[in-house]
């Protein structure tokens, strides 16, 4: 199929629907998951299908395709023949007789629903497409809803693609509760955000390619951190790693009162908003942390952090700030040399330092890279 065709939505309707088509390439991958769990009597739906790119490969079952987006329907249906097409709001009066599915019909649902999180920052000026959307199944992320609906759907397996912060981040892995405790992740590749056609290029985020399978056991936020995900030749692990959180406040506190020596630092969430804002910041506001003076050092960390970020691939983009502790004790004086000559202001608190040897400077961002590169090992980015 012709991706280049896929165009008849504008830019603010792609963004307000979440709809960015995939390459063949993740479809093949999709299938690939798949096929060791499939036979001929399942049935295989994409109920957020597009172009049905999904469904253009061959099997012997039943395909199902739908989409709310009543063009791309009929795109679909021009292009793919061995597939039912059907056109409505998936996320609304979800059940199998939707889809004239048998309760005890083996259920695979695959692709790349739409995710467009109404909270977040990013693009927040264009985003005002509203869809109407069951109560039990209600999110802040279409995305969210879409994995919910599979639950609801009672799917026997799932192969979509997602983002991992749907994952890795405890408060939407919390979210997704009704989803979690009836699925297990048994498989999963991470790819960029940018190999989709009008994402951005320059701030990339990892997307899951996830296979579950139903299963009463569930999971917890414990096998998401212990689990191995396969990321170009390499495996990538959250349990490998510890992270910022563990030492400072990540965020403000609404009731901790200013003082005239305090010292203020941008509001942390994850390594991609640390790329784009502040850290350390002149005046108190909601959105400023109250610094401990006794981790002050932490906070440095993480300034510096942020000037070597782009030695971390993009596939840590949705975690906390990593550090390895132990490590960071044996150079923290680099770190607070790279930091201090462009906050002069805190040095009154490191009195001992002697920033007029310049040539210290040199070697505290060399010894600093050799921290990242044992820190991230096989993951630094050159």
């Amino acid at each position: 199929m012709n991706l280049a065709k896929q165009n008849h939505l504008n830019y603010v309707d792609r963004v307000n629907m979440g709809a960015y088509y995939t390459k063949e390439i993740y479809v093949q991958t999709v299938w690939e998951m798949i096929t060791p769990y499939l036979n001929k009597q399942a049935v295989i739906l994409d109920n957020s299908c597009g172009y049905g790119n999904f469904l253009n490969m061959p099997f012997i079952g039943k395909k199902i395709g739908n989409d709310i987006d009543t063009l791309a329907v009929k795109k679909a249906q021009e292009n793919i023949s061995d597939a039912v097409f059907l056109n409505h709001n998936a996320l609304k009066n979800v059940a199998r007789k939707q889809y004239s599915i048998d309760e005890n019909q083996v259920l695979f649902i695959i692709g790349n629903p739409p995710y467009n999180d109404k909270t977040s920052i990013i693009r927040s000026h264009i985003k005002t497409f509203e869809m109407s959307i069951d109560n039990d199944i209600l999110t802040r992320d279409l995305g969210m809803s879409f994995l919910l609906s599979y639950d609801k759907l009672k799917a026997s397996f799932i192969c979509v693609l997602h983002p991992l912060s749907y994952l890795i981040k405890p408060s939407n892995f919390k979210l997704l509760e009704n989803f979690n405790k009836n699925y297990q992740l048994i498989k999963g590749h991470i790819i960029s955000s940018s190999v989709f056609n009008d994402s951005s290029k320059s701030m990339q985020f990892p997307i899951a390619i996830a296979l579950y399978k139903r299963s009463s056991i569930g999971m917890n936020y414990r096998n998401i951190v212990d689990f191995s995900w396969q990321v170009d030749d390499k495996n990538f692990k959250l349990s490998d790693f510890d992270d910022i959180s563990h030492y400072v406040k990540k965020y403000p506190n609404k009731y901790q009162q200013v003082k005239n020596d305090d010292i203020f630092f941008w509001t942390m969430r994850d390594i991609n908003a640390l790329k784009r804002n502040q850290t350390f910041v002149t005046k108190h506001s909601n959105n400023s942390i109250i610094i401990d003076k006794s981790k002050l050092d932490y906070y440095i960390y993480i300034d510096v952090f942020k000037q070597f970020a782009h030695r971390v691939p993009y596939y840590f983009g949705n975690c906390n700030v990593l550090i390895d502790n132990d490590l960071f004790q044996k150079y923290k004086k680099y770190f607070i040399l790279e930091a201090l000559n462009r906050h002069q202001n805190l040095r009154q608190y490191f009195a001992p330092f002697d920033f007029s040897q310049t040539h210290l400077l040199d070697k505290a961002k060399q010894k600093i890279t050799q921290y990242f590169k044992q820190l991230l090992g096989v993951h630094y980015a050159n």
